[in-house]
């Protein structure tokens, strides 16, 4: 009764979704999380969850690298595919290689991480990722709550000006 009462509490926070790569021998490997946490910004470091039993979490800890794809709100479509087992990922969505690891198209943001600890808690395995390269895009990001994918609600409506008037603003 406690695991269900669990599920339904943390099913009220809302988390970012990201697909987590790795690329090996065997080529490319992925799979969602919303898990993902920043840690540290001296030295930059971001925290994820997998599960123990998790083939990507073996491949991670023997290559000691992943990449973190920080799911833009278009993308609930590549969040499912990459929560499945039974499929063809990769295959299914537009990526490329950047720093020898898998990155997919029109992600919100992309982090490369070295594998700095992986700490066993409960059932899962936390890893704790050294971030060597990080990406920004302006785009509203995936988040999942209350089991649906969204966005923040404002997110779209917020004015950006363009750089050159924050430049501008700043040399006044």
């Amino acid at each position: 009764m406690l695991e269900q009462q669990f599920r339904d509490l943390m099913a009220g926070v809302c988390a970012p979704v990201a697909v987590i790569t790795t690329a090996d021998r065997d080529g490319p490997h992925g799979a969602t999380v919303s898990s993902l946490a920043s840690l540290s910004l001296r030295p930059p470091l971001l925290s994820i969850a997998l599960d123990r039993r998790s083939r990507l979490l073996e491949r991670i800890v023997k290559t000691r690298r992943f990449g973190v794809n920080v799911l833009s709100a278009a993308q609930d479509d590549v969040a499912e595919l990459f929560a499945r087992r039974d499929a063809d990922r990769f295959a299914a969505v537009a990526w490329s290689s950047a720093d020898a690891l898998p990155r997919l198209d029109e992600v919100a943001g992309w982090a490369v991480c070295e594998l700095s600890q992986a700490v066993p808690a409960g059932d899962h395995v936390l890893l704790i990722g050294l971030v060597t390269t990080g990406v920004s895009v302006q785009r509203p990001p995936l988040v999942f709550g209350y089991r649906t994918f969204g966005t923040h609600s404002r997110f779209h409506l917020r004015p950006r000006p363009p750089i050159a008037d924050q430049i501008a603003a700043c040399a006044r």
